[in-house]
């Protein structure tokens, strides 16, 4: 009896730094059982080898900053049965979205010794922007075991169960004290989704926001809560800007304590 063919897995890369598709290399032992799941037909950073399309699931890492980016984009999704974006690039812009709030023509003539030749767009956005997405899965980088959630979930035909709560929840399990409040510590954990473990906050730091702003963040309210420890403006605007500048969320408080 013949056995019905395995579905194929795709990953692609646009302007990132490749750190989420090394966290998906990082997965080592489950990735054996995986391999034995899936198909990869397209994923350059593993392997040479392609296989052409279509591909039940593509994960896209990256944002889109050049127009080649755009028609490339447009085929991945045409291609792809589903498409999960992975990272803070692909889900927000990256940290390459910094050039939103900024001249794009004095960043290239700063960098390149001709800058004529360099052909970019304007601003730095997410695939979301671009073409449909059947999931984001945020991070900077993504969480290995978030990610294998994220294909067993559309293997099975189900949804993924990725938590949009905040960072102070994990916390909270982990036994943490809140730093914000114990320590005066300026954390960005009330406002950022879950899915660290509350690294930086186990050891006392604030909160990055390496993993976005979470489902409904009241990022005013910490802002003036940020200003009663003695933060200033520029605190501020430099904590939203970071990996995450692009999200609508943080991209609005950062602008909102602008000079």
């Amino acid at each position: 009896m013949p056995t019905s063919p395995r579905p194929r897995l795709a990953v692609w890369k646009f302007a990132s730094c490749d750190g989420c598709q090394l966290s998906f290399l990082d997965c080592e032992d489950e990735l054996l059982s995986l391999a034995g799941e899936v198909e990869i037909g397209y994923f350059l950073e593993a392997s040479g080898r392609t296989l052409p399309g279509p591909y039940d699931l593509s994960l896209v890492e990256g944002s889109i900053t050049t127009p080649e980016d755009t028609q490339r984009i447009r085929e991945v999704r045409r291609l792809s049965k589903r498409l999960v974006t992975i990272g803070a690039c692909a889900t927000a812009g990256g940290i390459q979205a910094l050039r939103n709030f900024a001249r794009i023509e004095d960043f290239v003539s700063s960098v390149y010794a001709s800058p004529e030749y360099i052909q970019t767009l304007e601003r730095s956005t997410p695939i979301a922007a671009h073409v449909p997405v059947d999931f984001e899965l945020r991070g900077c980088p993504i969480h290995p075991l978030q990610l294998l959630e994220v294909i067993s979930a559309f293997l099975a035909g189900r949804s993924p169960a990725i938590p949009t709560y905040s960072v102070c929840i994990e916390c909270k399990r982990a036994g943490n004290p809140c730093v914000l409040v114990s320590r005066g510590v300026a954390c960005l954990g009330p406002v950022t989704q879950a899915g660290c473990g509350a690294i930086c906050p186990g050891y006392a730091r604030g909160c990055y926001g390496c993993y976005g702003p979470m489902e409904s963040p009241n990022t005013p309210s910490l802002a003036r809560a940020w200003r009663a420890l003695g933060s200033s403006r520029r605190d501020l605007l430099r904590a939203f800007r970071t990996f995450n500048a692009g999200a609508e969320a943080f991209r609005r408080e950062s602008e909102a304590n602008a000079d």
